[in-house]
């Protein structure tokens, strides 16, 4: 008997000193009825790390995209103000959005969380 294992592709966060560049596999923009999401450093705010980011996307109303309760989630709020793309056991960047658009905050599980947070606040 053969096992297969599949691995999902992880977010990729791509810092410039210009913008905040979160690049999602096809799948994720399908699943998750998303796009990539480019926000300029100007705007981003109230960086942060967090533990249990499937416990907070769950708390955060009406979502619509790929949502597996306690497991994982590639979704968005129904008023577009929100992004998650999080999965239990690994701890994910937080920041807020300022400026005029719609998008006021994205959630993302990344192992490299920490350190992009710190790169984020010393901008």
């Amino acid at each position: 008997m053969r096992f297969f294992a599949v691995t999902l592709s992880p977010v990729r966060v791509v810092l410039t000193e210009e913008w905040v560049e979160v690049r999602l596999a096809p799948w994720q923009k399908a699943l998750g009825l998303l796009r990539d999401v480019r926000v300029a450093r100007a705007d981003v705010s109230d960086v942060r790390v967090v533990a249990e980011p499937v416990r907070e996307a769950m708390r955060a109303g009406v979502k619509v995209g790929l949502r597996v309760p306690w497991l994982y989630f590639v979704a968005r709020t129904i008023r577009l103000d929100e992004v998650f793309v999080v999965r239990r056991g690994v701890p994910a960047l937080s920041f807020a959005v300022g400026g005029g658009g719609k998008l006021r905050r994205v959630l993302l599980s990344t192992p490299d969380a920490a350190e992009l947070a710190g790169r984020l606040r010393s901008a």
